[in-house]
């Protein structure tokens, strides 16, 4: 819950950011975040105390997920023209969901069922699906501070 009140202040704040220093810049903040936090999150979690538990929690959301979801929606509207951008920013945000947050807990049980309980190969995809996205946002168009066509 509270993960979810600082998102209600952290989100803008990553969307007024990506207007003063890009969108690019703003997802390879949030990608090398994601990266860089897989395996201390993994240890910060095996602590199982509470406080650091919940603060893990906290700290994972707003440095990873809250980045991509305050620069994503401009972003994502920002790449398709007019005619298209709807349809092209819903179909993409949809898949791409269904994709990720449909498939990555099932490929992090059977990496841990793999594993015998480890939690290294989930890091691992982790920052596997990190890379991911810092490569598609290389390959993206930047969009801060142009006019919509």
């Amino acid at each position: 819950m509270l993960s979810s009140i600082i998102a209600l202040f952290s989100i803008p704040l990553f969307g007024w950011l990506s207007d003063k220093l890009g969108r690019k810049f703003m997802f390879y903040a949030g990608s090398l975040f994601c990266a860089a936090f897989a395996f201390p999150m993994f240890a910060l979690l095996d602590t199982a105390d509470p406080a650091i538990v919940s603060l893990t929690v906290i700290v994972a959301i707003s440095g990873g997920q809250m980045v991509m979801f305050g620069v994503g929606a401009p972003w994502y509207a920002e790449l398709f023209t007019a005619r298209l951008r709807y349809t092209g920013a819903s179909l993409g945000f949809q898949v791409g969901a269904a994709l990720s947050g449909g498939l990555t807990p099932l490929i992090a049980v059977a990496l841990l069922s793999w594993s015998g309980g480890a939690t290294w190969p989930v890091s691992v995809f982790l920052i596997s699906c990190a890379l991911i996205t810092a490569f598609a946002t290389f390959k993206a168009p930047e969009t801060a501070r142009q006019e919509l066509v």
